[in-house]
């Protein structure tokens, strides 16, 4: 069964893929942004929420790696742990080149404006960067619908979790005190078996005593009545 110390470090390694996951996703959103600034800044600032998320949790993994008991376990952590931290600088680094593409697609837009501002061309443009911008709302509210089921379903494996590891806990607490039953009536077989021997050790005992009786008194009898014999 799972220990204490298991349940937190696989919770907290679903946590961290689960940031993952909406990091990619709001930077797949960031690559895919057709502007305005103002909407690029909100992508931004829910990326650096999710880092700041994701780097809290890489750090609480490598301290419960640091407090295992077996070495074997802490390096398996602190292995996987490293991993988490090199494929969040791959994000990192992915964030930085979709902010540069986007900031370019937008200053791009922004000068066929200034420059075409009067031509059904450009209206066109605004109408379906629009169009793109409520899209582009959208998907973001449905990644953090999926997000918050995916935070619902670590809470439920949490609680599953740790329901287990009570069950465990009473399925040892109930083979332990087995074991004292048991032992506990092997002893009384043994004495069982000890007053056993007894009872037959005394019956013959008072055997041999009441034979003992009995030969002494005929042989009182015998010197009595019959002296010549």
């Amino acid at each position: 069964m799972a220990s204490s110390q298991d349940v937190h470090v696989r919770i907290c390694g679903q946590e961290i893929i689960k940031y993952d996951l909406e990091i990619k996703a709001l930077i797949q959103d960031i690559r895919e942004c057709p502007g305005p600034q103002s909407v690029l800044m909100d992508f931004n600032s829910e990326v650096k929420e999710r880092f700041n998320q994701l780097r809290l949790r890489i750090q609480n993994m490598e301290q419960m790696a640091k407090e295992q008991d077996r070495e074997t376990e802490k390096q398996a952590i602190l292995s996987e742990t490293e991993s988490n931290r090199r494929q969040m600088l791959s994000n990192q680094t992915a964030w930085r080149k979709a902010n540069l593409a986007c900031k370019l697609s937008i200053d791009n837009l922004e000068k066929d404006e200034l420059l075409y501002g009067g031509d059904s061309t450009v209206r066109q443009r605004k109408a379906t960067k629009e169009i793109l911008v409520q899209t582009s709302g959208d998907i973001t509210e449905s990644l953090m619908s999926i997000s918050r089921m995916m935070a619902q379903s670590v809470s439920q494996s949490e609680e599953t979790i740790g329901t287990l590891a009570t069950s465990s806990r009473t399925v040892l607490e109930t083979d332990e005190e087995f074991k004292a039953m048991t032992g506990t009536i092997h002893l009384g077989r043994k004495l069982i078996s000890k007053y056993n021997r007894r009872e037959l050790t005394d019956k013959l005992l008072i055997f041999l005593a009441v034979a003992l009786f009995l030969a002494t008194v005929l042989y009182i009898l015998k010197k009595r009545l019959f002296p010549f014999i």
